[in-house]
């Protein structure tokens, strides 16, 4: 299984991106989807993740400016992200729980990184 995530770039402040990551390989179930983002010296942590029911879950910092949504059929998750702000300059990281087969358990795979650059 591979991740290939995309969409990152800079813009000004109040400006807006969509980061969008797509799996291929061997998938029977996608289980969840999520984006995180490290900004430099910090820790990464959580932007927003989207079960497969759709149930979605956003950290405090990005509520009402970000938005994630998945495509089941092409196996991808979108972020959409307005109102970008300096602080949300970072690497975004796509992340996903695949099962492989219906009789495996499912794995943590992550994409490979793209930078967001807000500028003030």
């Amino acid at each position: 299984v591979q991740l290939q995530a995309s969409g990152g770039g800079l813009v000004q402040a109040g400006g807006s991106l969509t980061l969008s990551c797509a799996a291929s390989g061997t998938i029977f179930s996608i289980v969840d989807m999520g984006w995180y983002r490290q900004a430099p010296g910090k820790e990464r942590e959580l932007v927003a993740s989207i079960a497969g029911g759709g149930n979605t879950n956003y950290a405090d910092s990005v509520k009402g400016r970000f938005t994630i949504s998945r495509d089941n059929a092409k196996n991808t998750v979108n972020l959409q992200m307005n109102s970008l702000k300096p602080e949300d300059t970072a690497v975004y990281y796509c992340k996903t729980h695949i099962l492989a087969t219906a009789l495996s358990t499912a794995r943590v795979y992550w994409g490979q990184g793209t930078q967001v650059t807000v500028s003030s």
